[in-house]
């Protein structure tokens, strides 16, 4: 009797083992033996158990847990990414997972607006594995400003021709709308365009363009030189560093992109710019400013003279820059009193105070101004000076009387150098 019930117990676990198998087998299986290779696409941001839903939903596999299973014990989990595959119901879940981690037929490229098209072909290089001569035959097909920014869905056996084109048809399409308003304005679409990227580079945001605009607009029609930095950047734009730092002398180079030099907007369009820039193009703020800067919060200041130009620039750039400046240097100063030798001084020092230090032999602390407090005297463009754009002057105080600096004199001043409407790098510089 005993021995009858083991045999059944023994029986009874066969089959439900043997069913288990059959069962995994089944749900492991294609679902649809002999259908067609379908392009299945994953989106951006989806992550992977939606995925698998969308696999179970649409019948490419027969259990979702079975599948994940299945990307557990291949080390898969986390690795499909988003873009569009070739796969078949007739597949099974290991051959479909392979070809979702392995194998995509087309990624996304996302490219954002304001970018030259070398960036473009940078981004694309890398996005689709392109050898140098796809990224050549991009750059050879591709038209500046005619590459219109967006989300893409490319093959990667596209030849950079093909996508060159694909980025224009976009814009095409995407231009549609606008041209007709252009056309009513008897504004010419290439000239729109030029203009558009210029906006682009400038603004902060889309809130400002139609201001930005409308200050553009202003200078054209006056007619004044534009005196955009971002044109002067493309010009002096190179592989390394696509949008350069413009320099004090960068602002005499003979260019034709150089709108300090020549009126007008630039014979070319200087990046690939969004709708929004184009928009604001064609329905650009009233507006009677000519000049503009960004604070470095990113905060927009305007002004209809020269002269409230200048005010602007002092207020918001050049006294901050100062007093951030000043307030390193205390910072530095109270670091350096903890230190007890030279050397562990040196990398606090700018040149000038180690050049001083060295001449006179000097120890480090007489080098240094001693001061609790400061007052701005006076603050002048630098006309001549190579070293500077803006000298600011400041008398020095500690606990209310007066510090000389280490030439003895009352007045230290500031050099501040302009880089690309931003004013950035002050240095001490004490007059005897």
């Amino acid at each position: 009797m005993i021995k009858n019930f083991k045999i059944f117990i023994v029986t009874i676990g066969i089959i439900l083992i043997t069913s288990a198998i059959f069962c995994c087998l089944y749900l492991f299986s294609a679902p649809e033996p002999g259908a067609k290779k379908e392009r299945f696409v994953i989106n951006l941001k989806v992550s992977e158990l939606e995925t698998v839903e969308k696999l179970y939903s649409e019948g490419y596999i027969k259990n979702p847990m079975v599948f994940k299973a299945v990307l557990t014990l291949r080390g898969w989990r986390g690795k499909i990414k988003p873009g569009g595959y070739l796969i078949s119901k007739s597949m099974n879940n290991l051959e479909i997972a392979d070809i979702l981690v392995n194998r995509p037929y087309q990624k996304w490229v996302v490219i954002p607006e304001g970018l030259r098209k070398e960036e473009i072909a940078e981004n694309l290089s890398r996005r689709l594995d392109w050898e140098g001569s796809q990224k050549d035959g991009f750059l050879l097909a591709a038209k500046e400003g005619y590459l219109f920014p967006d989300t893409y869905l490319l093959n990667l056996d596209d030849t950079g021709q093909e996508v060159a084109k694909r980025l224009f048809d976009r814009f095409n399409e995407a231009f549609q709308e606008p041209t007709q308003e252009l056309l009513k304005q008897n504004i010419r679409s290439d000239t729109a365009i030029k203009i558009a990227s210029l906006i682009q580079r400038e603004a902060a945001n889309e809130k400002e363009m139609p201001l930005i605009s409308g200050i553009i607009w202003n200078r054209l029609l006056k007619p004044m030189p534009l005196e955009i930095d971002a044109s002067l950047q493309y010009a002096l734009g190179k592989t390394e560093n696509w949008w350069p730092v413009v320099k004090k002398e960068d602002y005499k180079i003979d260019s034709p992109y150089n709108t300090y030099l020549y009126k007008s907007h630039p014979p070319t369009p200087i990046c690939n710019p969004g709708l929004a820039a184009i928009w604001a193009v064609i329905y650009p703020e009233e507006t009677d400013y000519f000049y503009y800067l960004h604070d470095k919060n990113k905060q927009i200041h305007c002004a209809k003279t020269y002269k409230e130009h200048l005010e602007n620039i002092k207020n918001y750039i050049l006294i901050p820059a100062v007093e951030t400046f000043v307030k390193n240097y205390l910072d530095t100063y109270s670091e350096i009193e903890k230190k007890e030798n030279y050397d562990e001084v040196k990398n606090f020092l700018t040149e000038e105070q180690l050049k001083y230090i060295e001449e006179n032999k000097i120890s480090f602390e007489q080098d240094f101004i001693r001061f609790d407090n400061y007052e701005i005297s006076n603050i002048a463009e630098s006309k001549n000076n190579p070293e500077a754009d803006y000298i600011v002057q400041v008398k020095l105080y500690y606990k209310g009387e007066f510090v000389k600096n280490p030439k003895n004199s009352e007045i230290t001043e500031i050099y501040v150098v302009r880089e690309n409407n931003d004013f950035k790098t002050p240095t001490w510089h004490f007059v005897p």
